[in-house]
């Protein structure tokens, strides 16, 4: 089986790694010794149950012998033993096929989250502060950090557009299937008549990117500051803390005022432009791939609707795993998990497919 060979391949690098870790040339390097200690932590997981796998598939074979001879007594609790063998080898199997799949380099990083009113007007605002409610009290069931960057609100408790950061163990995993269109439906507070409206928000998940991520030369940047506006006290309009920052190459443009600071502005707004610009460079690889997997359901395009939250009904569908479920104020109350665990599911098996189309 192609899995096995695989499996194979891979106990053979983890011994050589283990070598390699060993030498007096790596732990002179406290950068090599990094590297490899991180390889070999990602791969430990694998490795042991592979050789957990290896060891039952000889206790079964010796149990299988013994259910075959002997007398009476000790054939029935070697068969009664045999069928315990072969349901947790079963289970090792499917859980080395997951151990297989491809880790996304990106999924222990933190994420820049942006989300913006669609189509909708006043009643898409509302709904996106309600999503950014959404996203900050699951972060808050995580243990995350999550840190409003920029906002925008209309005045009424609606959002036109909020840029946070979000800090913690896996965010990236968690959430890199949100980006994408989250439509609405319900009856507008303001609707007299009773009728339904629709309106649409766009979720963006970035991963915060590294310096060592993305490169960004001083001579493609135009930096611009002006007088901060709204809120900030006497040194509105008095002070050009407000820092505009544009990426030449790609029109990138993004804006910071949050802070006082315009150092501080400048350093959140790189952040922002890191990521994007990161992001950007993901799609392109993911473009590039997608072309040859259109029998895929759903390409996590961002002008696809992923995502009803249907108010009437009590519904939320996610259009791209076909799942639903009716518990609407719950999971806007931030209890996302059994949501999210459906969409990751779903694109777990699709990468397994490709890892192993195998046995």
């Amino acid at each position: 089986m192609l899995m096995f060979d695989k499996l194979v391949s891979e106990e053979a690098r983890y011994e050589e790694l283990m070598q390699r870790l060993g030498t007096a040339e790596v732990q002179s390097e406290p950068s090599e010794y990094r590297k490899l200690a991180k390889a070999l932590s990602e791969l430990e997981p694998l490795i042991e149950r592979f050789r957990e796998y290896k060891n039952l598939v000889q206790e079964i074979a010796q149990t299988e012998e013994l259910a075959s001879a002997g007398d009476n007594d000790m054939r029935e609790l070697a068969r009664e033993e045999l069928k315990a063998l072969v349901a947790r080898r079963d289970a090792l199997v499917a859980e080395l096929k997951l151990l297989l799949i491809p880790k996304d380099p990106n999924d222990e990083k933190n994420v820049v989250l942006e989300i913006r009113a669609g189509t909708g007007g006043d009643e898409a605002a509302l709904f996106a502060a309600e999503l950014f409610r959404m996203y900050g009290k699951f972060a808050e069931r995580q243990g995350w950090r999550i840190e409003v960057m920029s906002s925008n609100d209309t005045g009424v408790g609606g959002l036109k557009e909020v840029i946070a950061t979000i800090e913690g163990r896996g965010v990236y995993s968690k959430l890199k299937y949100e980006s994408g269109v989250h439509r609405v439906q319900r009856v507008p507070e303001t609707e007299a008549s009773g009728r339904v409206h629709t309106s649409t928000v766009t979720v963006a998940v970035l991963p915060e990117a590294e310096d060592v991520d993305v490169v960004i030369n001083d001579k493609d940047l135009r930096i611009d500051t002006f007088c901060s506006s709204g809120p900030g006290g006497q040194s509105v309009n008095t002070t050009y803390s407000a820092v505009r920052i544009t990426h030449i190459p790609t029109g990138l443009v993004v804006s910071q005022q949050d802070e006082k600071s315009q150092i501080k502005n400048r350093a959140k707004a790189m952040k922002v432009l890191r990521a994007r610009l990161y992001e950007m460079e993901l799609r392109r690889q993911q473009e590039a791939i997608a072309k040859d997997r259109r029998s895929q359901v759903g390409t996590g395009e961002r002008s696809e609707k992923i995502r009803t939250y249907n108010f009437k009904e009590n519904r939320v569908t996610d259009h791209r795993v076909n799942f639903t479920t009716h518990r609407l104020a719950d999971v806007l109350n931030g209890d996302l998990t059994e949501v999210l665990d459906n969409v990751i599911t779903h694109y777990q098996s699709e990468k397994l497919k490709d890892a192993t189309a195998v046995s």
